[in-house]
């Protein structure tokens, strides 16, 4: 009974990230529109890395070469994939973007066989066949079809695709919280070497009004609290009912996207909306229970 109870208040604390991650991208995508992209993401991750470091001060004893160039390769892939969602948003619908980011789910298995020669199940080719065609309808609509906004997003959705495929690798070696906290400093590093090169300054025009709401809400909800919840509570649950779970995130988003920030959908894109979201439980789902059903053989 105890089991169980902690399995539902697993699935309830991811729930929550997955709709904190949705509710987030209109929200930057207004704040962004007065403070340069770069400037954004290196205060978001400045403070973000000083709480990250503050639950992680136990395991800094365990920090070692290995772990710092572990937890450096992640920061540079979670850098470029925040850096070209934010750009993605400055040019599309924050909903536009979620679905597309959703896509990575399909991408990582692409991604391991490339680079750790892991075999590609049936059902991650089939989920990415869907997506893509998803991603077809979301994106050539009458609104602009697949333009510099949609590109940007796809390759955010690549470098988080990559991210998770070396996480996979490097978490069972290294401490989650230590990787965590470099990843945050290694993008508060490269936010601040692009806001001093790119933008002219890391200053914002102001700490108060939108920067301010949307620095508080990214930073403690959809950074810390996030990133943190999903390291702890993924142990109590099953792989099954994560993946269910965080198709809410692109899901929340167009909710939040439609409701609070006046973005519609065609007929259309919600078709390519729900291509994408069957494309991605397809492949995580079937590839998730084939394992489990060769692991009982």
């Amino acid at each position: 009974m105890k089991a169980k109870i902690k399995e539902l208040g697993a699935d309830f604390s991811l729930l929550l990230v997955a709709v904190c991650w949705g509710g987030t991208f209109f929200i930057v995508q207004d704040a962004i529109k007065d403070t340069p992209v770069y400037v954004f993401l290196f205060w978001r991750f400045l403070i973000a890395a000083g709480f990250m470091a503050l639950f992680s001060i136990r395991e800094f004893r365990k920090l070692d070469k290995e772990t710092l160039k572990a937890g450096s390769i992640l920061g540079v892939f979670m850098f470029l994939g925040f850096a070209f969602q934010t750009f993605g948003l400055t040019y599309t619908y924050s909903s536009t973007v979620a679905f597309i980011t959703g896509l990575n789910v399909v991408i990582v298995p692409l991604a391991v066989y490339m680079i750790f020669k892991k075999k590609a199940s049936l059902y991650s080719v089939f989920g990415a066949i869907f997506a893509v065609i998803g991603l077809y309808f979301l994106t050539n609509s009458h609104n602009g079809g697949f333009g510099l906004g949609e590109f940007y997003t796809l390759i955010c959705a690549a470098m988080f695709a990559l991210q998770i495929a070396f996480t996979d690798a490097y978490a069972k070696k290294h401490s989650a919280f230590l990787l965590v906290t470099i990843q945050f400093v290694v993008v508060t590093f490269f936010s601040m070497i692009g806001a001093i090169f790119m933008d002219g300054r890391i200053m914002p025009n102001s700490f108060d009004g939108v920067f301010l709401e949307a620095l508080v809400i990214t930073v403690i909800f959809a950074t810390v609290f996030a990133f943190f919840t999903q390291t702890v509570m993924q142990k109590f649950t099953t792989p099954a009912k994560t993946a269910i779970i965080f198709t809410m995130e692109p899901v929340s988003a167009g909710i939040f996207g439609y409701y609070l920030a006046g973005e519609n959908f065609e007929a259309i894109q919600l078709i390519g909306a729900g291509l994408i979201l069957f494309g991605m439980l397809s492949a995580e789902l079937g590839t998730y229970f084939r394992n489990k059903r060769l692991s009982n053989a």
